[in-house]
């Protein structure tokens, strides 16, 4: 059994994007497969932005980031969902991460005995949705938004595996692909990879 923090990183809280579907299915197959889970809904989450080196590195988390860091830490397996706006990730899920994932808590301290990642042990699937076809977005973009997350911070943090799923032409997609799409979630999160 797994412990699963499932992270819903659309910055609309609004139960109807798929971005919550996708949620809602990750939870009901790992309940399904016996796992344990939180969620968190970014959308619902208020926190200030990290705006100096001395802010990142110095200023304690506010309280809803500390208990998002508490979750994190009771998690063996990571599962963020969030759009592709503009090529990347929504400002709202890169404010999130930079105030959660720290030095002390997810980077070891600059100059400190501690090397890599403080978060070994943890896997992560990404689920990403967009407009654009995903084969587009992978091959054209590079993917560089999703990338970022993966290797920029997770990997950093020492985060592995990381496994993604992109869903892309969701605005044109039909009710069964939307409904293929959660069941991939619901069958994915109940294997919890």
């Amino acid at each position: 059994m797994a412990n699963i923090l499932i992270i819903n990183g659309h910055p609309d809280a609004d139960p109807r994007r798929l971005c919550a579907g996708l949620a809602r299915a990750c939870a009901e197959g790992a309940k399904a497969g016996g796992h344990a889970i939180r969620v968190l809904e970014l959308g619902r989450l208020d926190f200030p932005l990290i705006e100096s080196r001395q802010d990142f590195e110095h200023t304690p988390p506010p309280p809803v980031i500390a208990e998002a860091q508490e979750s994190i830490l009771w998690a063996n397996h990571l599962i963020l969902i969030f759009p592709i706006w503009m090529g990347g990730t929504p400002a709202l899920v890169r404010a999130f991460l930079e105030q959660t994932f720290r030095y002390g808590f997810a980077l070891a301290e600059p100059g400190s005995d501690k090397s890599g990642g403080l978060l070994r042990g943890r896997s992560a699937r990404l689920f990403v949705t967009m407009g654009m076809p995903a084969v587009v977005y992978r091959l054209a973009f590079g993917a560089f938004g999703v990338r970022a997350i993966e290797r920029g911070i997770l990997r950093l943090a020492g985060i592995a595996p990381i496994h993604r799923t992109l869903m892309g032409g969701v605005e044109a997609a039909t009710d069964a692909t939307r409904a293929g799409w959660l069941e991939t979630a619901r069958r994915l999160a109940g294997t919890a990879s």
